[in-house]
Formats: structure tokens, sequence, C-alpha cells
């Protein structure tokens, strides 16, 4: 049995400013990373000072934001090997607080955020592509969207979902660019990445997730007038 896994993810986005923090497990061994990305390519990065709890994530003298979680949508399904993996995602949370880099004057931050929470024993080589983003509908409405290859990914019963508000619907199949320059009919436009290239004899990650906008249509037909989020790309062995 491979090893068992556990994450929560939390991603806020906006024209400003955006941000990822996240608290992982993978077997014994436990990983924390935030990252801030604003529109000029400035990345900032790091791994200590994570505290993230039900409603607030926070990045000692950093980050701090408050959010206005739900119930979200929950998934059970089964990896190519036969392990069971779970998954919760909540779209389009409002997210409140302020961020602080290194040098720079405080921000406040009033934006929107998908939550990922993950726990399962994920086949000890996973391969996937994802993206999660906010944004505005051409009729100026709010939507957010959940798309992925490569994990929960079934034709029927999938995490691939498009909110319209806080009303999730499930969508097809997707298919990104090799580049991530684009997924289903949505165009990105990177800002800024956080990429790492581990080797650890026993476990390996490669991986990439690119900050930036969106334009086109959503997977569901919805024109997007402005999008902000993130493109992945994940091969691990763990």
């Amino acid at each position: 049995m491979p090893a068992r896994k556990r994450w929560r993810w939390v991603g806020v986005f906006s024209r400003e400013l955006m941000l990822c923090v996240g608290d992982a497990r993978v077997g014994p061994l436990p990983r924390r990373w935030w990252a801030v990305a604003l529109p000029d390519g400035t990345l900032r990065d790091g791994s200590r000072g994570v505290q993230l709890e039900p409603g607030r994530a926070r990045v000692r003298g950093v980050i701090d934001v408050e959010l206005d979680e739900n119930e979200g949508f929950e998934l059970t399904s089964a990896t190519a090997g036969g392990n069971s993996i779970w998954t919760r995602k909540q779209g389009g949370v409002p997210a409140r607080g302020r961020v602080r880099l290194p040098g720079g004057p405080p921000r406040d931050i009033d934006a929107r955020a998908i939550v990922d929470d993950s726990d399962g024993h994920h086949d000890r080589h996973t391969y996937w592509r994802w993206s999660a983003g906010v944004g505005v509908a051409g009729d100026g409405s709010q939507v957010a969207w959940n798309l992925v290859d490569g994990i929960h990914d079934a034709p029927g019963k999938s995490e691939r979902r498009v909110w319209h508000g806080d009303r999730a619907v499930e969508v097809g199949p997707v298919e990104f660019a090799t580049d991530l320059s684009r997924v289903a009919g949505l165009e990105f436009t990177p800002w800024a990445e956080r990429s790492e290239n581990l080797n650890l004899l026993v476990a390996r990650s490669r991986y990439r997730q690119p900050f930036g906008t969106f334009r086109g249509e959503l997977p569901d037909g919805t024109p997007l007038r402005d999008g902000y989020g993130v493109m992945e790309e994940h091969d691990a062995l763990w």
C-alpha cells in the first residue's frame, strides 16, 4: 500500500496580488509552503511560519487571511492502482485580510479563494495537471473553477467543477497544453511561477505552479471576461 498523503491548499486570487498557503504530509513527513505573486512578475515564497486552520490561512509576519468557508463538494475515487483517494473543493470562497512582503508596506486584500483538502493512498507514481481560479463571467456574475487531468478525473464522476456563485456544475474532461498556456477554452498568461525539482532518492517531485490571468471560455460554455488563478503540473514519486 502506498503511503498516505494529506494536504490543505488555499489559493487567494485578485488583480492586485495572488497567494497560496499549503500544508501537506506524505506518510510521516510534513511539508509546508507559501507564495505571493504580483502582476509585475515578483514572486516571494517560503516554508516557515505556515498556520492553516478552518477559516484562516496565516504565515507569520507575511499573510493573515480569513476565509468564509462552506461545505464545498466531496469526492472519493479510485486511483489507477485501485487505491482510495478523497478530496473536498471549495470555489469562490470570500477571503479578506492583509499581506506584508518583506521590506514592503502592508497590503489589504479582499478577494476570493479556492480551498483544496485532499487525503488518501495516492499511487506511488502520480502525475496530474490542474487549474483553479476565480473570475467574472461575460454577464458580470462571479465564477470559479477547478479543472484537472490525471487525478479524480473519471468522465462522469470527477472533481472538475465550474462555480456560478455557490452552485457547482460538473464539466467534462479537459485538455491542458503541455506548456500550461491553455486549458480547454481558457488561455493563460503567467505572472510568476513557483516551481520545485526535488530528488530525495526514495521520493521525487517535479512541480510547476504559475500564477496568472485567464481569458476565453469556461468548459461549460460560459464566456470569461476576467480570470485569476493558477495552472499546475506535478509529477510525483511519493
